[in-house]
């Protein structure tokens, strides 16, 4: 089932992500990847078994939850698509490394450690874990390679999403020019961060100074939305097929797990998946 997205940014409709929803399980979808060839989704908190309250679709909250509801919410979630995926994640450590899935056994190792997955394999379904932090999702449209890429704003300053898209072109050819990229739902509205922070992106970037909102001394929201998109044009991605997601994981507790948030309100978090593979 389909539901189109009527959510208004600026005066602007965004028709580039719709709903899809199965037995309860609600997943969003850019639209342009799908066209492109791509199956991609990115899970909410909504049609699961997990306590979270209640219902909730963890896909990987190991900390709290118990290996028997992940494996269903895993289940429930992987029935949203058309084809039996593998799904190939990893072990994130908010660092800059990049896994390639060539093999089932490749995707099979997720304790590997890594913040992005790639590959050109049609049984493949490459996915990485969020609650808050930003997951990229890209897809090249000549030679069918995909990414998911995990870049909380440790991975944003050590570049983690050009490094993905220069192991695609050693790995597969990947030219930037033949991108599709999604990025989805992050904490952006009030991602208030420190000093520490602001001072690793100008260390790396020095004209980053716009990412950043004051909000009182030595403290600002940084817009990590905006960050990676920059730095996926300044790798020679086309503006207009970057498509973000209208949605900020601490201003939408209701459909997403938001760590920040959930940790206030219950001391735990569950896990959102973004996900990519071929049609």
């Amino acid at each position: 089932m389909s539901i189109p997205i009527e959510t208004i940014i600026d005066n602007k409709i965004l028709p580039d992500f719709y709903w899809r929803e199965k037995n309860g399980v609600k997943i969003l979808v850019c639209k342009p990847l799908e066209d492109a060839g791509f199956a991609n989704g990115f899970s909410t908190r909504l049609g699961g078994v997990s306590p979270l309250p209640e219902n909730a679709l963890n896909l990987s909250g190991f900390d709290f939850d118990t290996a028997e509801n992940i494996t269903e919410n895993r289940r429930r979630f992987l029935q949203c698509f058309d084809k039996d995926y593998t799904l190939a994640t990893v072990w994130q450590i908010h660092g800059d490394l990049i896994k390639v899935v060539e093999t089932k056994q490749d995707a099979s190792e997720t304790d590997n450690k890594f913040d992005a997955v790639i590959s050109n394999s049609g049984e493949t379904l490459c996915g990485v874990k969020t609650a808050d932090c930003v997951p990229v999702l890209i897809g090249d449209t000549k030679t069918k390679a995909f990414a998911a890429i995990h870049a909380g704003w440790r991975g944003t300053v050590a570049s983690i999403v050009p490094k993905a898209i220069a192991k695609m072109r050693e790995n597969y050819g990947t030219k930037a020019e033949d991108l599709i990229c999604a990025i989805g739902p992050a904490a952006v509205s009030t991602y208030e961060i420190g000093q520490d922070v602001i001072d690793a992106f100008a260390e790396n970037f020095p004209d980053s100074a716009h990412l950043f909102t004051p909000t009182r001394e030595h403290h600002a929201c940084v817009d990590l939305h905006k960050a990676n998109r920059e730095q996926l044009i300044a790798c020679g991605v086309s503006d207009e097929n970057i498509y973000t997601a209208p949605f900020c994981t601490l201003a939408r507790t209701d459909l997403f797990f938001s760590y920040r948030a959930d940790r206030k309100a219950f001391g735990q978090t569950g896990r959102l998946l973004s996900v990519i593979g071929k049609k």
